[in-house]
């Protein structure tokens, strides 16, 4: 019998199936620090315990970008060992923060499936949460993928497509409990624009960019255990590229917005995002961000941010998509979210 594990094809998902992912991983401050080393990440309340004391948390958390990929990183083998793409996500939310010391396992739950026409691939539509060692769930947010079949002559399933909200709205956000931005300090956090200084329509090009080495590529998705083929293996594809992990382009944008975005300090939704295209080694991100809309919390002195955070290939170009709707192939990635930023 063989004990080796090829992962998951399309006809071996049915929905309301619960998947409980291996290996719970504890986290420490390498966690936080090999964030930061392979991101230009600079975010101050991910940065000084000093300043996130000040704000009304215990301590700095870990990067709630970090904390999504060691979530996600738990469901490759289950989900996307065999995938050809991550299509997208939603209903995203940041529920507790996670801090050095935590135990994080993940579980998902299969919520929807469609096979696709040519009959040797199918969508998988799950919902992920991330839970830590008091059973209390930090994250949960639904992605569907592409993947394989490997079984062509196995039967399609009847199609199940999840209805899912295109927007969350505040009320759906989660304030980490003791959040307070009434002393905060602009002078550390490194800008001084506040919630009222950004108006709905607004873009900010974050000027700066990266261009992504398969060295970095390499460490950060060995860090989050993400097993899938498609970024290991350069026989997987046909053009003999390693595909960078779409958190890597997602991580590296989010970096990059600190340049006119610092004070957006903490993720806590997300409402739709699409890698829509490939990046490969070589390749520049550069980003800009949209704002798509502004609301107030019930937190003292912290409003929240809807933005829309795009990273193309270098230059960004003139229009995301053309004229039959598909992507610009220079836009790598298109991402709706919300963010705390205080008022």
């Amino acid at each position: 019998m063989a004990k080796t594990n090829p992962g998951r094809f399309f006809e071996d998902y049915t929905v309301g199936q619960v998947i409980h992912h291996a290996v719970p991983r504890t986290v420490s401050g390498g966690e936080r620090a090999l964030y930061h080393a392979l991101y230009p990440a600079r975010h101050a309340l991910y940065s000084s315990d000093e300043f996130a004391r000040g704000c009304g948390l215990p301590r700095s958390p870990l990067d709630d970008l970090a904390a999504f990929h060691i979530v996600f990183g738990k469901t490759v083998p289950d989900i996307s060992l065999n995938a050809v793409a991550n299509l997208g996500y939603a209903e995203g939310r940041w529920l507790k923060p996670v801090y050095t010391g935590d135990t994080l396992r993940s579980e998902s739950e299969v919520i929807g499936l469609k096979e696709n026409s040519n009959g040797k691939t199918g969508v998988v539509y799950v919902r992920t949460r991330g839970i830590n060692q008091n059973a209390d769930v930090v994250m949960e947010y639904v992605r569907w993928v592409m993947v394989r079949k490997n079984d062509l002559d196995a039967p399609a399933p009847t199609p199940i497509v999840p209805a899912l909200k295109k927007t969350l709205d505040v009320s759906d956000l989660t304030i980490p409990q003791g959040l307070d931005f009434s002393n905060y300090d602009f002078n550390l956090a490194g800008e001084p624009h506040r919630w009222g200084d950004y108006q709905i329509g607004e873009i900010i090009d974050h000027v700066d960019g990266v261009t992504v080495e398969e060295a970095e590529h390499m460490i950060a998705t060995r860090l989050w255990q993400n097993t899938a083929k498609v970024h290991f293996d350069a026989t997987f594809r046909p053009d003999g590229q390693r595909l960078i992990y779409g958190g890597h382009v997602i991580s590296m944008a989010r970096a990059l917005s600190f340049n006119g975005l610092a004070n957006a300090q903490i993720v806590v939704g997300l409402n739709g995002g699409a890698h829509a295209n490939p990046c490969f080694s070589g390749d520049t991100v550069k980003a800009w961000t949209e704002v798509l809309d502004r609301a107030d919390t019930s937190a003292p002195g912290v409003g929240a941010l809807r933005l829309r955070l795009v990273a193309t290939k270098g230059a960004h170009p003139k229009s995301l998509r053309d004229g039959g709707g598909k992507y610009h192939s220079d836009v790598l990635l298109d991402l709706d979210y919300w963010a705390l930023i205080p008022q």
